[in-house]
């Protein structure tokens, strides 16, 4: 049986990539290794949204071809798309696909490896993203070792801020067909999984190329299937959220209770000089009217601190708008330039020592917004799936400081993360991937502290019994 071992870098919708690139050399005979391990072929999954993402897929590329020189080495992903001439010329590199093409990378393995040459020159399969309109269909009704899902639904990007390479490295919106979408959305439910996250490279852009069938259609028909628990959406920017979307939100009993909205910077000057598509004042409004729906949402956002042009008084008001908006937590990038994007050349570029202490300031801002949030939370019955056990100080299922018994962590529905003591008598593996109500009885500005109270073990929908999934595969 010929052996395939994976790598890779990037975000979410790379490694849903590689789940789906799995599937097909498992369909196709193959057993997959480490990849560490001596393979046959080797396929890396790279990525290319920063400088150094370019460096660490070659240095997975160079390990590979280290591991087994005669393996087929095989070279996916964004840095690929962008740079194939420059992944081509790595020694020891036999392939190298484009993004909408990863469904068939099987195939073309198969074909070099047939192959009686040998030394073949490296194929390249990468075209002209910009012009492609179907989405690549990859296939994933299971996931190694997760306890939720991720269900890819669209890929591309419209947007064309000056700071990213994404549209060129993936190409503009294809969305998922939804009969595609909610069939593999059965799949995922009837395997056991509680959550599904809907993924993409611009999530809440899905149906921007379906004729008016938008991502609140698509979670209305969601909600339609009985054996779903819980849906995640991933992301969503707030020029795409209108009154359809809050409604069903509002409606839902499936749609998690958290939205991550990036903000990016909170500043109208900073946010224009980067194409973003909104100004803080209509990005507060829609904050104001989902809270307005939806009492006690949770939302999270990304920001990019040290833009160019980001002056000390601009950094300042947006620290300020970004505190009023009272977010459950921040994820906070200083700002790199990226080589081929237009930002990379604008002027007043923000020294480094600067974009670090702006990091640590708005840093701090998450820890506060997470203990208010979390705060705001204490005492309530919360549904959380337990991912893993907790661990301190290298004592895995010891409690976040440390306490006796073997506790395990997981995400609530709004997206506070949470540990709590598996109850006298109850196996860990029986409560991992479950939903399980507890209730916060410490809080911090990290790991939440919670009491079990129950597991949730059927609902009046009917899920999937006996279990099957990744719990079932651990208690085998």
């Amino acid at each position: 049986m010929p052996t395939v071992a994976f790598h890779t870098l990037g975000c979410k919708v790379n490694f849903y990539d590689t789940e789906g690139i799995w599937q097909r050399f498992k369909a196709a005979g193959y057993q997959q290794v480490p990849f560490e391990e001596v393979a046959d072929v080797y396929v890396i999954n790279t990525c290319t949204v920063t400088n150094t993402g370019d460096r660490k897929s070659r240095q997975m590329i160079r390990r590979a071809v280290r591991t087994n020189s005669e393996a087929t080495v095989v070279v996916t992903g964004c840095y690929a798309q962008v740079a194939a001439d420059e992944v081509a010329a790595i020694e020891g590199v036999d392939l190298v696909v484009g993004n909408d093409r990863k469904s068939q990378i099987v195939d073309l393995v198969d074909s070099i490896r047939r192959e009686q040459n040998p030394f073949p020159a490296v194929r390249k399969s990468v075209g002209n993203i910009l012009k492609t309109r179907a989405f690549d269909e990859l296939d994933v009704p299971y996931f190694e070792e997760r306890t939720r899902a991720n269900l890819k639904i669209q890929d591309g990007c419209n947007n064309f801020c000056t700071f990213c390479l994404i549209p060129w490295a993936r190409g503009l919106i294809r969305s998922r067909q939804p009969e595609k979408v909610l069939a593999q959305a059965r799949k995922l439910a009837k395997a056991g999984y509680r959550e599904i996250i809907l993924t993409g490279i611009h999530t809440g852009g899905y149906g921007a190329d379906l004729n008016g069938y938008r991502l609140a259609h698509l979670l209305e028909d969601l909600e339609t299937i009985d054996e779903l628990y819980r849906v995640r959406i991933s992301s969503i920017e707030a020029s795409e959220i209108d009154d359809h979307l809050i409604e069903v939100l509002d409606r839902s009993r499936k749609v998690c209770r958290h939205l991550h909205i990036p903000l990016q910077a909170g500043h109208n000057q900073v946010l224009k000089r980067m194409n973003r598509h909104y100004t803080v004042e209509e990005y507060a409004d829609k904050l104001r009217r989902l809270r307005q729906a939806l009492p006690g949402v949770a939302i999270t956002s990304d920001v990019i601190v040290g833009f160019p042009g980001e002056t000390d008084a601009f950094f300042a008001e947006g620290e300020a708008f970004i505190r009023e908006q009272q977010f459950a937590q921040l994820h906070v990038f200083p700002y790199s330039p990226r080589r081929g994007t237009p930002a990379a050349k604008f002027p007043d570029q923000v020294a480094d020592e600067v974009k670090e202490e702006r990091s640590q300031r708005l840093l701090q801002l998450s820890r506060e917004s997470t203990l208010r949030y979390a705060q705001s939370q204490r005492s309530r019955l919360l549904e959380v799936i337990p991912e893993e056990p907790c661990g301190d100080g290298g004592k895995p299922g010891a409690g976040p400081n440390g306490e006796a018994g073997f506790w395990l962590v997981g995400r609530t529905d709004n997206y506070l993360k949470v540990a709590f003591p598996v109850p006298a008598g109850t196996r860990a593996e029986d409560l991992t991937g479950e939903v399980c109500r507890v209730r916060l009885v410490r809080c911090s500005d990290d790991v939440q502290c919670a009491e079990f109270v129950e597991q949730v073990t059927s609902s009046e929908d009917g899920w999937p019994q006996p279990k099957t999934g990744w719990t079932a595969a651990m208690e085998a």
